[in-house]
């Protein structure tokens, strides 16, 4: 059996070539490093200051986000409180009470809580036979670009339903068009006033094609809709999409059967 060889020892060449290898990689590390710190160092010196600066104004900026937000729901929840409590006010038959609680909300409450508040007084005032000022208040929901769509286009339907009796029809009609088209939410009460401004100009035709749009949204109130229906019906124009099914609801009913959709007989 044959001893195994002994491995040659590296020779003096060898090791110096090891050598030098190792310290050329330790002095490009050491190169290396130097020249990262350098270009950190000068980038500090260019950039350090306005990137602080930036970070001091983006923890203020966030902060100040915070603090609003925080303020904000604050004074939602403090309008949400005066306002029910004017709703509480109104039911308790304390009209000037009701109106001294939606004072502060109309005057600083978000523009949603104002137009809301503003809304309530305008009612308010309805009650206590004060159609102009219930008038004056909704006109001024009407334009102020602030208040939320949806409560400019309520303020507007409310607004135009006071001045009806005295408002010439061509300028109801003109000013709910916009309101007055199906899938719009005041599409029911906007229509049905459209319709009645067409009769009252003689217009049956257009009247009766309105009703009969109404009675066939359903997305309109059935109590809208009912009238609309039997309008419709009035002016010669059907408004029935479903013959069969309303003939079975009116047997229901004439029976003392409730109408599908009705609340039970003694329920609110």
């Amino acid at each position: 059996m044959a001893l195994p060889t002994r491995p040659k020892p590296p020779s003096r060449e060898d090791i110096l070539a090891r050598r030098r290898a190792a310290e050329e990689e330790a002095l490009l590390r050491e190169v290396d490093d130097a020249v990262r710190q350098d270009d950190l160092v000068e980038f500090g010196r260019r950039f350090g200051v306005p990137i602080a600066i930036l970070v001091v104004l983006l923890i203020a900026a966030f902060g100040g986000y915070l603090y609003w937000q925080h303020r904000q729901n604050v004074e939602l929840e403090k309008n949400s409180e005066q306002i029910v409590t004017a709703l509480d006010q109104a039911q308790a038959n304390n009209m000037q009470q009701a109106d001294a609680d939606l004072a502060p909300v109309i005057k600083d409450g978000s523009p949603a809580a104002r137009s809301t508040a503003r809304l309530l007084s305008a009612a308010l005032a309805v009650e206590n036979s004060k159609p102009d000022e219930a008038v004056k208040t909704l006109a001024g929901i009407v334009a102020d670009p602030k208040a939320p769509q949806p409560m400019r286009d309520l303020a507007l339907v409310r607004k135009v339903t006071l001045q009806f009796d005295t408002m010439d029809k061509s300028k109801v009609i003109s000013t709910l068009s916009q309101l007055a088209v199906p899938g719009n939410p005041y599409f029911g009460s906007a229509g049905e006033l459209t319709a009645m401004a067409y009769l009252e100009q003689g217009k049956k035709q257009e009247a009766g094609k309105m009703f009969a749009a109404i009675a066939k949204d359903k997305d309109v109130a059935e109590s809208i809709r009912s009238r609309s229906r039997q309008m419709a019906g009035v002016l010669g124009v059907d408004a029935i999409v479903d013959p069969q099914k309303l003939l079975a609801q009116q047997s229901g009913v004439s029976a003392g059967a409730p109408a599908e959709g009705a609340p039970p007989p003694g329920a609110e």
